[in-house]
């Protein structure tokens, strides 16, 4: 086994003069060491600091050079001890996929923050947020002026641990009545508020993983959980999700293979309209997934923030397990707006104590103004009327897209039975996703390729589509001149 060394750090080639930021050169650069094995996996990494002197750029740099690195899974980091090349990317075929590209231009990363976040000015395809005129603008601006005229004495303080009560009483509420159809009661103590999904994942994560432990994701499956799972240093296992769901063999052989050393200690699903593949998983494979989680005793964090644009009468984990073992986390960004970042995690009584903690430990309190414009929403009446109309909207585009992608030679994964996205692609062929994905960006357009879902390189290249953006001439034009 590699023992970690102290490395001779070299001076790396930064060109101030080149096209492309400082932090795409530096990734670049750690990425080609680690891939010539320059940099051997468990190779402890220059300071923050020291890297910083010897290449004369700033620590700020440096921070997000080495953020970058984690959550492209080459670099990992253990608390009090600094950073180091990840074990499980240099020596196996993984790292393929998680190379960047070269720093000639800008670079489609999966969490640059000038692009995924709505600073870029491309053509947002494969972005997770809908056009501002899709949202019920007026409902949504209504319930923020409102929020904003918080009583003068609740501007002293954090706010509530677990987030501000009406909300939380107002979920714990309709969850009960069309979710749980009464068979579970949920009390409001037993949902924590978030800064959106993503933050109730890291809590998760936090509060149930020491390093090194085993996560099983779902692959393809959303990007921002996988690079979570190696950030905190845990090993993600993927089960092969596809048209009709979860491989079910595929999990209990994984299962099997882990269960001597008591792994894996959670699994994440999608049970809806899964990202990126848009199917949901059948009742018959929830209660094969609820089985197997009873069998080999792990949790199960249901990826739940696409429920409302689901059909009713879809499985729910949480609902046929009562959360005795299932953590359902929610979202309202995919109905109101990603700008307010309100997430949830409902789960049961005894383990949201310690996830409140690992919250006021990592960040305090979350924005009761933000939840406040929340609840001002969900709770009017026009909020229904707004969410079933934002359905009809999203199957028309759907169906427009669909089309349209055939039209210029993709193929689709599987059939989306709803939500924001199509995931296509060409079958067979040479293309290289990233490689489209860079000319893409340089076009004006933001894709995002499968890579960006998959914890192995994928055998063909596909794309994830945001069916608002995925009609655009602009795009179709894009996908004809580089058609195979």
């Amino acid at each position: 086994m590699d023992q970690p060394t102290k490395p001779a750090w070299p001076l790396l080639p930064i060109d101030r003069q080149r096209r492309g930021s400082l932090v795409d050169q530096i990734v670049a650069a750690i990425a080609d060491m680690v891939k010539r094995r320059a940099l051997r996996a468990g190779t402890k990494m220059p300071s923050v600091r020291q890297f910083a002197k010897v290449n004369g750029v700033s620590t700020f740099t440096v921070v997000e050079s080495y953020d970058r690195l984690l959550h492209l899974g080459l670099l990992s980091s253990r608390r009090g001890s600094g950073f180091f090349v990840a074990r499980c990317t240099a020596d196996t075929p993984q790292q393929a996929a998680a190379l960047p590209a070269a720093a000639d231009g800008p670079t489609a990363d999966l969490l640059s923050t000038s692009l995924f976040s709505g600073q870029s000015e491309a053509l947002p395809v494969g972005a997770g947020w809908l056009p501002p005129e899709w949202y019920g603008e007026s409902t949504l601006l209504d319930a923020v002026r409102h929020a904003m005229k918080i009583p003068a004495g609740r501007l002293r303080g954090y706010g509530h641990p677990l987030g501000f009560p009406a909300l939380r009483q107002h979920m714990a509420a309709t969850l009960s009545d069309e979710l749980f159809a009464h068979a579970t009661k949920i009390e409001p103590e037993q949902i924590l508020l978030t800064h959106g999904a993503t933050h109730a994942f890291d809590l998760i994560l936090r509060t149930l993983t020491r390093p090194g432990d085993v996560v099983f994701v779902e692959d393809p499956g959303y990007g921002n959980l996988l690079a979570q799972v190696r950030h905190h240093s845990c090993t993600a296992v993927g089960i092969p999700r596809g048209p009709d769901g979860l491989d079910m063999a595929a999990l209990a052989e994984a299962l099997a293979a882990t269960a001597a050393a008591g792994q894996p200690k959670l699994m994440f699903v999608n049970t809806v309209l899964q990202n990126p593949l848009g199917t949901s998983l059948s009742q018959a494979q929830a209660h094969r997934l609820l089985g197997l989680a009873e069998q080999y005793d792990f949790w199960l964090v249901e990826d739940d923030i696409y429920r409302e644009l689901a059909a009713r009468g879809e499985a729910s984990l949480a609902a046929m397990d009562g959360l005795r073992r299932v953590i359902r986390v929610g979202s309202f960004s995919k109905t109101l707006s990603p700008v307010l970042r309100v997430g949830s995690i409902c789960a049961s009584s005894s383990l949201i104590p310690e996830l409140v903690r690992v919250k006021m430990l990592t960040g305090l309190t979350t924005s009761e103004i933000n939840e406040r414009a929340v609840f001002d929403a969900v709770s009017s009446r026009a909020y229904r009327k707004l969410v079933e109309r934002l359905v009809h909207q999203l199957d028309d585009a759907r169906e427009r897209a669909l089309e349209r992608l055939q039209d210029v030679g993709l193929v689709p994964l599987a059939q989306p039975r709803g939500g924001l996205f199509v995931s296509a692609g060409w079958p067979g062929g040479d293309h290289d996703g990233r490689q489209v994905a860079e000319q893409a960006l340089r076009a004006g357009i933001l894709l995002a390729p499968g890579e960006f879902f998959s914890l192995r390189a994928p055998s063909t290249a596909w794309f994830r589509f945001n069916i608002a953006y995925a009609s655009e001439p602009l795009l179709l034009d894009f996908l004809r001149s580089v058609r195979p």
